[in-house]
């Protein structure tokens, strides 16, 4: 017999500034912990040496993530110029070396190559499988392996500034699978001279941001507290930007059960994906056709009668 899993039947998000240092599965256990959750999970795997929005969905909002990890995200980062590393970061052998240096002008003139819907290869020290094992695993044995390219869609690349000769700041807007340190090594590649990220900060992902975000400082001094509740974001916030379906009564118990629902009223479009709501809650995710929320994704959140 299988074990039950033991915690609170809560959902909502929980949106880390994550420190550098921890992993987002250590920092999405500590927040199930701190929470008393059944279950958690997040929308978005940060290095551990990265920093920024980390959004943890508790509960039934784990059932939304995918709508967070499809959104545009945005980071800011910083190159070292002059240096190639095996991990395509600081973290990494320097196995490269060159004595060039960009401009700004030169800096600003290569950007525009990596916006728009571009192709990339993801960085070898990365958790992309190659015949079933992770990337990093292999390149830590030292196996000869190749990783295919993958499209991203970048829908900007700006300069932010160049604090020395060494260094340049930079912020990008993306779609989902982007890698910032693969973005990093090939800039370098198209300047001459190299390059790899020393500091990386997600700064907003979909709808969250810094200033919605807290410390896990606050996660840890309210843990297990009635107060650790107000920390927590709507299930409904993931999926704003799809048309919301208001239910009938009897088409919240039939959407609750897996089957169509009846729509008392929304501004979708026949064959548009939305979200079903029956009391302001987002009960199930699905296709509005003929008058009807047919689920694809049922959210067992549907209010007592």
């Amino acid at each position: 017999m299988g074990r039950t899993k033991k915690g609170r039947d809560i959902s909502g998000w929980i949106i880390i500034d994550k420190p550098a240092g921890p992993t987002s599965t250590a920092v999405v256990g500590k927040v199930r912990w701190a929470m008393g959750a059944k279950k958690a999970g997040h929308a978005g795997t940060l290095d551990p040496a990265a920093t920024g929005v980390l959004a943890v969905a508790l509960g039934e909002a784990t059932k939304t993530i995918p709508f967070i990890t499809d959104a545009l995200k945005a980071y800011r980062f910083t190159v070292r110029w002059g240096q190639v590393t095996n991990t395509d970061d600081a973290e990494g052998e320097v196995i490269e070396e060159f004595a060039q240096r960009p401009s700004a002008d030169d800096i600003r003139a290569a950007l525009p190559a990596f916006t728009g819907d571009i192709t990339q290869v993801p960085p070898k020290f990365s958790a992309v499988k190659i015949d079933g094992e992770r990337a990093y695993a292999l390149a830590r044995d030292n196996e000869d392996f190749e990783i295919a390219a993958r499209p991203l869609y970048v829908e900007a690349l700006d300069l932010i500034e160049q604090p020395d000769a060494d260094t340049a700041v930079l912020e990008m807007t993306c779609g989902k699978g982007g890698y910032v340190r693969a973005i990093a090594r090939d800039l370098g590649a198209a300047l001459g001279c190299g390059g790899h990220v020393v500091t990386l900060r997600r700064i907003w992902s979909g709808p969250f941001d810094t200033e919605n975000a807290v410390t896990l400082e606050q996660i840890e001094e309210l843990a297990k507290t009635p107060e650790i509740d107000a920390l927590m974001q709507p299930v409904e916030i993931a999926l704003d930007d799809l048309p919301q379906a208001r239910l009938s009564p009897a088409g919240a118990k039939a959407v609750g059960n897996g089957n169509p629902g009846e729509v008392t009223f929304t501004d979708a479009m026949p064959g548009d994906t939305v979200w079903g709501a029956w009391q302001g809650q987002a009960v199930a995710i699905g296709t509005y056709l003929g008058g009807m929320l047919h689920p694809n994704r049922v959210l067992n959140r549907t209010p007592a009668e």
